[in-house]
């Protein structure tokens, strides 16, 4: 009966352990961040802006002919999705509570400024931002995601990149400066150990990704490029 039990509690820690995680992380047009994604243990992906917000949630489209595109769009989520009461906290009254098991609390109105209405826990996952005292251009933005830190090029930084995503947990991420080419600076240079080179002004494709995976998986998160 006692090693039943201890199954059972085991079990139970492993699935709480698994049940969210960093997915993703998405860029637009080869430069600007988009938003992070958690996949819940019911495969449904919650697209979170840098300042805590949910965006969108559902699941993705693989196309039948290329294994390696998915729709940008998620399609409807179909399990049960709860939302807070009008009696609650007027910083999430009416925001998502849950996504089928994954609950979201928020902090509330009473907390700091820079976090009120904003994610604090993704079921297993903790969030915490940037305060009033960092960088101007930090301040709001998410901090610690799980176990994951998340930094920012600061205003000293190059023009190119000030403000943009740095580094998600050991993955660090570098984009081209302000002195390259007009058509290619600001854009992605490499994500962790993986290079990106775009077609510079002189080229026919200007701009445009000449080479890099656009959907890359480095320390167990997929990075993509839309």
């Amino acid at each position: 009966m006692k090693k039943n039990y201890l199954i059972i509690v085991l079990s139970l820690l492993v699935f709480s352990g698994y049940s969210q995680q960093l997915s993703q992380v998405t860029f637009s047009g080869g430069s600007g961040f988009s938003w992070f994604s958690l996949l819940t243990n019911q495969n449904a992906l919650v697209r979170i802006s840098d300042d805590g917000k949910i965006i969108e949630f559902g699941t993705e489209q693989q196309a039948l002919n290329n294994r390696n595109y998915f729709a940008p769009k998620l399609q409807p989520y179909t399990g049960r999705v709860e939302y807070y009461p009008n009696a609650s906290d007027s910083a999430f009254r009416g925001k998502i509570k849950s996504i089928g098991a994954c609950y979201f609390t928020y902090y509330p109105s009473n907390d700091y400024p820079e976090k009120i209405g904003k994610i604090k826990s993704a079921g297993s996952l903790s969030f915490d931002y940037y305060g009033k005292f960092d960088d101007r251009l930090l301040t709001g933005k998410i901090k610690i995601l799980g176990t994951d830190g998340v930094a920012y090029y600061t205003s000293l930084d190059n023009e190119a990149f000030k403000g943009k995503l740095k580094m998600v947990g050991k993955t660090s991420i570098i984009y081209y400066s302000s002195f390259e080419d007009q058509a290619i600076k600001g854009k992605l240079k490499s994500i962790g150990s993986c290079q990106y080179i775009w077609y510079t002004s002189f080229d026919r494709f200007k701009g445009g990704l000449k080479s890099g995976s656009q959907r890359q998986v480095i320390n167990g998160v997929t990075y993509i490029l839309q």
